[in-house]
């Protein structure tokens, strides 16, 4: 089977600093992987690449069949089967919680009012809060925000889902609701790629643990390398508590 993401001797600079120099990795459907590393070591980046928010220098990029790296590439299209949510919630503060869900499903893939409503009934329900159905953001706590920002782009059906630190802005009972969501997905069999600094939660979930350093993938291998790293550095960074 084609792995649903590959990455070939992909190179990222911004300026003159690179920042990916030569990422090689390839990740099946149903797998979840974890990108690890010190802040800087390329791991965001690689994520924003996938969903061709950034672009690359050089190498190539598959996701679901799409060639990222092609200058022609039908965004929208490679956009519906990537579903990504950052550290920042990103909702619109000025429309309801339903009405954030249904945006893109219902001008990107011209889902009618009624089909909408139960779509965000559905991913809601997905997450545990279709309660906050007609709440605004400001009424939502920060987890229940992010939980929100998953169920919006559950809503769109994606092939992947893309995590970058979604909890990192969170206090630790908050960051434990939003984890709870993304494990259930993990067992659902969502393939997921999560750049994460929770070491215990990527030694749970993750299939695959990658270690990104300087721009490298240092060491990649099943959960077993954070008990038993191979290299200095990465036994530094868990020894760190990172």
């Amino acid at each position: 089977m084609s792995p649903i993401v590959s990455f070939r001797d992909v190179h990222k600079s911004f300026g003159a600093v690179p920042v990916l120099k030569g990422v090689s990795f390839e990740i099946p459907k149903g797998q979840v992987v974890a990108l690890i590393g010190r802040s800087g070591s390329g791991k965001s980046t690689a994520l924003r690449c996938i969903d061709r928010l950034e672009t690359i220098d050089r190498g190539s990029i598959t996701v679901c069949g799409h060639a990222v790296s092609d200058p022609n590439i039908n965004l929208r299209k490679l956009r519906q089967d990537v579903g990504i949510v950052f550290q920042s919630y990103n909702l619109f503060p000025h429309l309801t919680v339903e009405q954030n869900i249904t945006l893109a499903p219902r001008w990107v893939k011209k889902a009618d009012r009624r089909k909408a409503h139960e779509l965000a009934r559905d991913v809601l329900a997905q997450v545990g809060l279709l309660e906050k159905i007609d709440a605004y953001p400001e009424q939502l706590s920060g987890g229940q925000q992010q939980r929100v920002a998953i169920a919006r782009s559950l809503a769109m059906h994606p092939q992947v889902m893309l995590f970058d630190e979604v909890t990192s802005a969170l206090d630790p009972e908050l960051t434990g609701e939003v984890l709870k969501v993304i494990e259930e997905l993990a067992k659902q069999g969502m393939t997921m790629l999560l750049v994460t600094h929770e070491m215990a939660f990527a030694a749970r979930i993750a299939d695959r643990i990658i270690f990104m350093h300087q721009g490298l993938i240092h060491e990649s291998g099943s959960r077993e390398i954070l008990r038993s790293p191979s290299t200095p550095e990465l036994k530094n960074f868990v020894g760190a508590g990172l």
